[in-house]
């Protein structure tokens, strides 16, 4: 049984760069993932290329349950895809995670083209202008797939969406949330609304109540910077800016928090127009 002992090796230095270096992330199409459930995901999904696990894991696998390893059988993953045994004090050294499940892989870039996010048959998408916190963007990944929206649409100057604080935040909807990243938003703002969809900026000024819009048709929201709100060049590509209503001395929410707020107001909308057409 070979087992990988120096962090001098070569492979381990690829993974620390993958987990480093948005370049060269972006340079192999691949990232990192942590954990039972993310690689059963990356495995599920065909994008699984290799695992690293420690050798503790490896030696005592068998006593995991299946509760413990998120339904991921580990035995069936090192059969199936090629896979380094590495020793536990390396293998802390290539986590990100403070506590490490002691497993991980190199994934593929999951990748979709904007035809697809425009086309599907929800017409409803969220749009990060700019957004900068891995927190953020994971949360927002994830509420999207919760309120069934058709994907994220995000400029090229937000967070690495692959990123390891990103990618765990995403809870494995990294995988099953179509997004594409797009050098400027406002010129597929203005293709959605020549699709016949009004794009909603999030602002306070010269805006309406997010819950009195109708969303039933179709939608794209914006989410600005976490700073400064969204752009005056996206602002002014908009068809309208809608504002969610605070009490007390608050200017403003957390963006994850804005974006769940509105994502399922039009989740709620959506939900209710079926019913009553199936009436």
């Amino acid at each position: 049984m070979s087992i990988i002992t120096s962090t001098s090796n070569s492979q381990i230095k690829e993974i620390a760069k993958l987990q480093k270096q948005s370049r060269a992330r972006k340079k192999s199409k691949s990232f990192i993932v942590e954990g039972f459930k993310m690689l059963g995901e990356a495995a599920k999904h065909n994008l699984l290329k290799k695992i690293y696990i420690s050798e503790t894991v490896y030696e005592r696998n068998s006593e995991y349950n299946i509760e413990e390893m998120g339904s991921v059988d580990v035995k069936e993953l090192l059969q199936k895809f090629e896979y380094e045994i590495v020793s536990d004090n390396v293998f802390k050294e290539m986590s990100d995670t403070v506590t490490t499940q002691g497993i991980l892989g190199i994934t593929a870039m999951p990748s979709y083209t904007r035809e697809q996010l425009l086309n599907d048959d929800r017409h409803m998408w969220i749009m990060l202008d700019n957004l900068r916190d891995p927190g953020n963007l994971g949360t927002i990944m994830r509420t999207a797939e919760g309120a069934d929206m058709s994907g994220v649409i995000i400029s090229k100057e937000s967070v690495d969406l692959f990123n390891p604080k990103v990618v765990r935040s995403t809870m494995g909807a990294i995988f099953r949330v179509p997004f594409i990243y797009e050098e400027t938003l406002t010129e597929i703002i203005q293709e959605i609304q020549q699709k016949g969809f009004p794009v909603y900026a999030t602002a306070m000024k010269g805006s309406e109540v997010y819950d009195k819009v109708d969303y039933t048709g179709g939608a794209a929201i914006v989410i600005g910077n976490e700073a400064n709100g969204v752009s005056e060049e996206v602002l002014s590509k908009a068809t309208g800016n809608i504002r969610i209503p605070m009490a007390g001395e608050l200017e403003s929410l957390n963006a994850a928090v804005s974006a769940a707020i509105v994502m399922y107001e039009t989740a709620r909308q959506r939900r209710g127009f079926k019913n009553l057409t199936k009436t």
